[in-house]
């Protein structure tokens, strides 16, 4: 069986990662009008989308991604726990739906790359010696405004 054919029993997955995937059960879409191109059309033809995905319910990718993902929604991260895009870049409904797709796809892909753990180093003596010297510096700057120079 190709990647295509789907067995009649089994859902229709959307790949995120090789092993990983989401299913169409946690994406909601609306369809609203668009402030972007579209001339007249745009007042008529509800053609941007709002996708809606179900971060909290989706059993199918691992927590620590999930945690990740909601880090880099920020903003688009709602209290009940949905990822909310809007595409209206388009014309056309299909156009912004691929749109949205893509970029919670990119979102979710960007939410597998793990952090590079921070390794904590000294300050050098050099550093030390520098940041002591700029601190002489600007103290003896602060020293020499006022009413009459302090001289020590």
């Amino acid at each position: 069986m190709s990647d295509r054919e789907q067995d009649p029993g089994e859902k229709q997955r959307i790949p995120v990662t090789g092993r990983f995937y989401i299913l169409p059960d946690d994406l909601h879409e609306d369809f609203i009008r668009a402030s972007g191109p579209g001339g007249q059309n745009v007042n008529k033809v509800s053609t941007a989308v709002q996708l809606r995905f179900d971060l909290d319910g989706n059993t199918t990718l691992p927590e620590d991604v999930k945690t990740r993902a909601a880090a880099l929604a920020g903003s688009r991260l709602t209290q009940g726990g949905e990822i909310v895009l809007q595409a209206d870049r388009f014309r056309t409904r299909e156009r912004n739906r691929e749109d949205a797709l893509n970029r919670l796809l990119e979102l979710l892909r960007k939410a597998f790359e793990k952090p590079k753990p921070r390794k904590a180093t000294r300050p050098t003596l050099a550093s030390k010696k520098r940041r002591l010297d700029t601190k002489k510096k600007r103290g003896a700057v602060k020293k020499m405004r006022g009413r009459g120079a302090a001289i020590d």
